[in-house]
């Protein structure tokens, strides 16, 4: 009797039965649809620079949704039963407006806390515990809109029915309009606080024009006056360094920042996605002033030293294809992300005379029919060079746009002591297309934990010996020095008896398998650069 009792002062605690109301349901099924996928989308981009845009990374976000989703519609269908007044369904959506209001100002604070627990376990619970509480709440809307729908509409099979296809409709629109649109032109934490916003709205809405509680509107103050978080803009660090940040922009594919470092006259220049490194230059030279830049130049050059046409694959600052370009080689490069190119140009210096291509590495490959004497591929998705890039049919593809005394320079993140099997499989699937394949370690493989770059050298006839003198022949930056100096001449070889497959494109499980470096290289950028400038 009691829960009879409860569930009929609900009712007639209801606003009246009205075209209105239904309408209004009908609005809030949509919007919270659109943005449950709003915020796991975005997601991404808020735990990406701690963790990556890995499969894990997707898992984790993925799992999460959808865990807590499930909680809320079984929460909300005994809520709805106990107390089925629209009151209590638009409460909760002002509270899961608040909450994700404080997202970005917790998000810092949450993600140092779990950074300890690796790639997999501190992504799970960084996602837990900064979006779980707003989607469960989420979830709990579509078990209470139908529940007072179904009272206000006579079938309950079509009710149903009708409120899940247009929650489905605002997933769609949520997901594109965040895919297409909101990524490329607002921040992070623009568009939680924009998510934050239209959630309290809709619940000031509801109780002001159908409860007629106008005090309930001094609410809308609420976002206005909580605390904002700041970006950083500089930030001096314990050795003296000022770093400062010159460009941000969240682009369709990750947070892009160039950062200048200066430290009394040296000043150096990165770029920077998802809070990955992807070169740095000497503002005073123009120079690199990582190792990896020397060895995708000076290797194939030298083995090669007649060509005339080269591709680069992933521009990057534009730092390489730069280089080969001061040697008379007309260069054509190939990037999937336009902001790249535009960022290359107004922060690096780079120009070139050949084509600009904005389009996936793969499909270039694929269409066209021009042959190059150098091909240097240096594309990096999240901490790993995409599978499609490195499987067996790739490999073939870029094999076809090669001359015949063409050399091809592959940038990986690889491991030679530990975890081994994904590197001697990128080495084994280029061995079945190419006569002779090197690999370069800008590290001591015996050092360590023997991970980090390697230049892959490979090409289609016996193999050649690097013109020892590079190091001296052409300028490296004293801060590079060092490396190039020790590491270009020396080469590695995998015992035979290393475990290892051919990648295809049917089975490559790249992201699987090189779990452990992505954490290595993860730990190592938190460990150089704090937190409050990845993110």
């Amino acid at each position: 009797m009691t829960g009879e009792r409860t569930a009929s002062e609900g009712h007639n605690s209801q606003p009246s039965h009205s075209t209105p109301f239904i309408l209004f349901l009908m609005a809030t099924a949509v919007l919270c649809g659109a943005l449950v996928m709003v915020i796991e989308i975005m997601g991404s981009r808020v735990i990406g620079p701690c963790y990556g845009v890995s499969l894990f990374v997707w898992t984790a976000l993925i799992t999460v949704t959808l865990v807590a989703l499930a909680a809320g519609y079984a929460a909300g269908g005994m809520l709805s039963d106990r107390h089925g007044s629209p009151d209590y369904l638009y409460g909760i959506i002002f509270i899961a407006g608040c909450l994700v209001l404080i997202i970005p100002l917790i998000k810092a604070m949450v993600l140092k806390q779990f950074l300890f627990l690796g790639l997999r376990s501190g992504a799970l619970l960084s996602a837990l515990l900064l979006f779980g509480p707003s989607l469960f709440l989420l979830g709990c809307v579509s078990p209470y809109i139908i529940k007072i729908a179904v009272r206000e509409m006579s079938n309950i099979g079509r009710t149903v029915g009708v409120f899940y296809a247009i929650s489905t409709v605002g997933s769609f629109l949520g997901t594109v309009a965040t895919g297409f649109f909101l990524i490329a032109y607002a921040g992070v934490n623009r568009i939680f606080a924009g998510i934050g916003i239209l959630l309290v709205v809709l619940a000031v809405s509801y109780f002001v024009f159908f409860r007629k509680r106008w005090a309930v509107l001094l609410l809308l103050l609420l976002p206005a006056v909580m605390p904002q978080a700041e970006l950083l803009r500089t930030k001096d660090l314990p050795n003296g360094t000022r770093v400062e940040e010159v460009f941000r922009k969240e682009g369709f594919y990750g947070m892009l920042k160039v950062l200048d470092y200066t430290y009394g006259k040296v000043h150096t220049r990165e770029l920077m996605i998802d809070g990955l490194i992807q070169g740095g230059i000497d503002m005073k030279d123009k120079l690199p002033v990582y190792e990896f830049f020397y060895f995708m130049e000076f290797l194939p050059y030298s083995l090669n030293p007649g060509g005339a046409t080269c591709l680069v694959i992933g521009v990057g600052g534009g730092v390489v294809p730069v280089w080969y370009e001061q040697r008379g080689i007309r260069t054509d490069v190939v990037d999937i992300n336009p902001d790249i190119i535009s960022i290359a140009r107004d922060y690096f210096g780079f120009r070139v005379s050949g084509d600009v291509f904005i389009e996936d590495a793969r499909y270039y490959l694929g269409r066209t029919k021009k042959q190059y004497d150098y091909i240097v591929l240096d594309v990096f998705n999240g901490d790993t060079t995409p599978g499609h890039i490195l499987s067996l049919e790739a490999l073939q593809l870029l094999r076809l746009r090669m001359t015949p005394k063409g050399v091809v320079a592959i940038n990986v993140a690889g491991s030679l002591r530990q975890e081994t099997f994904m590197t001697a499989s990128v080495v084994r699937t280029l061995q079945q297309v190419f006569e002779t394949v090197e690999v370069y370690p800008l590290f001591s493989p015996v050092e360590g934990d023997g991970f980090g770059n390697l230049a892959i050298i490979a090409y289609n006839y016996p193999r050649a010996e690097p013109d020892p003198g590079l190091t001296s022949k052409f300028p490296v930056h004293p801060m590079a020095r060092e490396g190039v100096t020790k590491y270009i001449g020396r080469t590695f070889s995998f015992p035979p008896d290393t475990p290892a497959i051919v990648l295809t494109d049917d089975y490559n499980p790249i992201d699987f398998y090189d779990v452990w470096l992505k954490e290595k290289i993860r730990k190592d950028i938190l460990a150089n650069n704090p937190l409050d400038i990845l993110i």
